[in-house]
């Protein structure tokens, strides 16, 4: 799923926030894929950030999990 982010106007006393529309590519009658919002969440920019952050952490930590599966997998194989 794809998003497409962009700066949300808000009052100038109030923190920045984004916009974030989250996408999907789909077929229409013709067969043609175009792409449709599938949901849009608005956040402030600082809790978008922390909340990246954080999946980068869990994303990095797959990866390293994932690297070591496969050195195992290569030693069975010989």
């Amino acid at each position: 799923m794809a998003k497409v982010i962009a700066e949300k106007s808000v009052e100038s006393s109030s923190p920045k926030s984004v916009e974030i529309k989250h996408t999907k590519v789909m077929q229409n009658a013709s067969g043609n894929n175009v792409t449709v919002v599938d949901w849009t969440e608005t956040k402030s920019v600082d809790l978008a950030i922390s909340e990246a952050e954080a999946q980068l952490v869990k994303a990095e930590a797959k990866v390293t999990e994932l690297k070591a599966d496969i050195e195992e997998y290569k030693k069975i194989k010989g």
